[in-house]
């Protein structure tokens, strides 16, 4: 049963790695395509933030950005393979900080075709978000299990 548990999370964890690899071969000086795309939404992002709360965005460079998520998803995904519940928080804080940035539907008109694109997208990282907590899950339903159903 452990080799089947190690073999999920090694394939859960393949979408974060393919994605962190092709993101740092494509990096160059500038942040490479990821920057470039990110860059537009990021404003409109610190913009509705501003607008809404009344506070200042810190000013952050983009390629940080990119290199910060980097870092999330590959040492996010080492640590979630060895069974780590610290790589299931860095690969969720990944997913909590980039998902509103990325899939911004609510910037979109409901009748508008990128408004059911975003959000279908929007949804499913949020439910990838979501399976990355079933290790740590798992653990305790079965900690519940020895220590309380037993007796």
């Amino acid at each position: 049963m452990a080799f089947i548990s190690f073999v999920g999370r090694v394939l859960f964890v393949s979408v974060f790695v393919l994605s962190a690899w092709q993101e740092f071969n494509d990096f160059g000086t500038d942040g490479g395509p990821a920057a470039k795309y990110l860059k537009p939404k990021f404003n409109v992002f610190t913009r509705n933030f501003e607008s809404h709360t009344g506070l200042e965005f810190p000013k952050v460079e983009i390629l940080h950005l990119v290199a910060g998520a980097l870092v999330l998803k590959g040492l996010g995904s080492l640590l979630f393979i060895f069974n780590s519940s610290i790589g299931a928080f860095l690969l969720i804080l990944h997913q909590a900080i980039t998902t509103p940035i990325l899939y911004d539907f609510y910037n979109y008109d409901v009748e508008k075709k990128e408004f059911n694109q975003l959000f279908v997208k929007f949804t499913q990282e949020i439910l990838l978000a979501c399976a990355s907590q079933l290790p740590p899950i798992h653990h305790a339903l079965a900690f519940k299990h020895v220590c309380f159903e037993r007796v």
